[in-house]
């Protein structure tokens, strides 16, 4: 992102992404690319608006009339899960006005992300996002064009897809266009990169990282891939790592979330309750 975010802008964008997950898993890949249009819209209309932005970020104002200035702008112009998305956020909490559009910008990503997920492009579009971060950074030219604000962002658009042409994927060339569009003092080389990050991050929710202290049947592995993939309602793969230190039982990692079976792990907690 392109600046920290404060402790009630963080909380408050992770709630929104935990309901983007949910809706990304529950969703087909048309769904999710027009909700990715939306989303990017209602950032391009903030980005311009200040005034406006400072209204729907205000703390003073009660959320529930937030939400309602946000659904008489925006009903009609925008889908019914874009607009319950933007009125969730717009009745959080935030450190700063600006935090509404870094919030806005993540979850548009996601639903892009999203997309790739759904249609299996995940992997494709984290390495051209990547290739062209590189690209960028070895055609200083190039980079100055796509990001010279003197110029109207469609034609920089235009000199993008000039450039990349029909070589990458559309999520790959959407993600794209939105930073050429809106750079936001970014250094365009940088912001290809930092989507590729992305894109890996977005990839390891489909992954589990294994830890256990013996190696596991092909049986044993594939009864804890249709666990976790109940668990989380979304495919799961498996990365297993032998670890002997942990006694037993496993330690599993899928994304941000930590579940912790081992023996070491019950061990630990254990000691931790111990009376002093």
């Amino acid at each position: 992102m392109a600046s920290v975010l404060q402790s009630a802008s963080r909380e408050s964008l992770s709630a929104a992404m935990a309901r983007l997950d949910a809706h990304v898993d529950a969703t087909g890949a048309s769904e999710l690319t027009r909700l990715a249009d939306d989303l990017f819209a209602v950032l391009g209309l903030l980005e311009h608006e200040h005034g406006l932005r400072r209204a729907l970020a205000d703390p003073a104002t009660p959320g529930a009339a937030r939400s309602a200035l946000a659904d008489r702008l925006l009903s009609g112009k925008v889908g019914r899960t874009a607009l319950d998305l933007v009125s969730d956020l717009v009745t959080s909490r935030w450190s700063r006005s600006v935090d509404l559009l870094e919030a806005l910008e993540a979850l548009a990503r996601g639903a892009a992300f999203g997309v790739a997920e759904k249609d299996g492009s995940l992997d494709r579009v984290e390495d051209e996002l990547f290739r062209f971060g590189r690209i960028l950074d070895r055609e200083p030219e190039l980079a100055r064009l796509l990001s010279d604000s003197a110029t109207p962002a469609e034609k920089r658009i235009g000199l993008l897809r000039e450039v990349v042409g029909e070589k990458v994927a559309p999520v790959s060339a959407t993600l794209l266009e939105q930073v050429v569009r809106s750079p936001r003092s970014r250094k365009l080389d940088v912001a290809a990169e930092e989507l590729s990050e992305l894109a890996a991050a977005r990839r390891d929710r489909y992954v589990a990282h294994v830890r256990t202290p013996v190696r596991m049947t092909a049986e044993q592995e594939q009864r804890l891939t249709d666990s976790l993939t109940r668990l989380y309602g979304r495919p799961i793969s498996l990365q297993v790592e032998l670890d002997p230190d942990l006694l037993g039982g496993l330690v599993v990692r899928v994304g941000g979330e930590l579940i912790d079976g081992s023996v070491a792990g019950r061990l630990a907690a254990a000691r931790r309750n111990l009376p002093s």
